[in-house]
């Protein structure tokens, strides 16, 4: 088993910023594929950010492109997510997830990611 715990959320105001960390133990972070997920009341959970082990290989959701930045530090078991210039639309509770990866491919969706944190809440004020 693979555990996640998310931190990092809270409240800002439009334009700030906000940086999420993942913490994953259990098993060897090796091979995993990590994503950010967010849902919004009355909607569903979806991509935002995800990130490759091998090759480091990115991909971001259209809607923050540009916005966002994942990484990871995998000496320290943690996925990152920098936010910035966020938006009241970005009012979500942010997952983190993670999934393994051989072929060394970004996973995009829910159904993909076997590992799921508890969630953190991110409201952003206009």
């Amino acid at each position: 088993q693979v555990q996640l715990v998310e931190s990092g959320g809270g409240l800002v105001q439009a334009g700030g910023s906000l940086r999420l960390s993942c913490a994953a133990s259990g098993r060897s972070f090796n091979n995993y594929c990590m994503g950010w997920f967010r849902q919004a009341p009355g909607k569903e959970r979806e991509f935002v950010a995800a990130v490759t082990y091998r090759g480091s290989r990115i991909d971001y959701a259209d809607s923050v492109k540009g916005r966002f930045t994942i990484s990871r530090d995998n000496d320290k078991n943690t996925v990152f997510l920098q936010m910035n210039s966020l938006k009241p639309e970005d009012t979500a509770v942010y997952y983190c997830a993670a999934t393994l990866s051989f072929s060394d491919l970004v996973v995009y969706g829910t159904r993909g990611y076997r590992y799921w944190g508890q969630g953190t809440q991110v409201t952003v004020s206009s």
